[in-house]
C-alpha cells in the first residue's frame, strides 16, 4: 500500500505532488531542488553547493524511512546545462561509498525558479528499519 511521506527536513510540497512516497520496501523522492527546509533557495549559489543541497534535501525525506544514501538503488539528475555535469558530480560523489547507485544525468530545458540542478532517487527501505515489512 503507497503511503506519502512528509519531513521538516526537506521543503515543504508546494502543489499536487508528495516529497516522497514509499511501498513495500521502497522509497520514491520527489525532485528536489536547491531549496533549504525553511524556504532559502540557492538558485544563485555554485552548482556545487545547489548539488549539495537537493541531495540533502534528499536524505532527509529518505530519513523517515530509515534509509540513507547506502540504501539508494537508482538517481535522476536533471541538469539546466550539461556542463555543469563535473562540478554536479563531484559533490554528487560525496554522498555516496564505494558502491554508487545507478544514475541517469540529463540536460533539460528549464528547471523550477531558475535553478541548475534538480535530484531523485529511489531507495530500498533497509530491513532494520523501524517499520520495514
Amino acid at each position: 500500500m503507497k503511503r506519502t511521506i512528509s519531513t521538516d527536513e526537506a521543503p515543504a510540497a508546494v502543489g499536487a505532488y508528495s516529497q516522497g512516497t514509499t511501498t513495500g520496501d521502497l522509497v520514491f523522492t520527489a525532485g528536489q531542488i536547491p531549496l533549504t527546509p525553511e524556504g532559502e533557495l540557492l538558485a544563485d549559489a555554485s552548482v556545487a553547493d545547489q548539488t549539495a543541497r537537493a541531495l540533502e534535501n534528499v536524505m532527509g525525506v529518505l530519513a523517515v524511512e530509515g534509509a540513507g544514501p547506502a540504501d539508494v538503488l537508482k538517481v535522476t539528475v536533471f541538469l539546466a546545462d550539461i556542463d555543469d555535469f563535473d562540478e554536479m558530480n563531484e559533490t554528487y560523489a560525496t554522498f555516496f561509498d564505494d558502491e554508487p547507485p545507478a544514475r541517469s544525468a540529463v540536460q533539460v530545458g528549464a528547471l523550477p525558479k531558475g535553478v541548475a540542478v534538480e535530484i531523485e532517487a529511489i531507495a530500498a527501505v533497509p530491513e532494520s528499519a523501524p517499520d520495514a515489512e
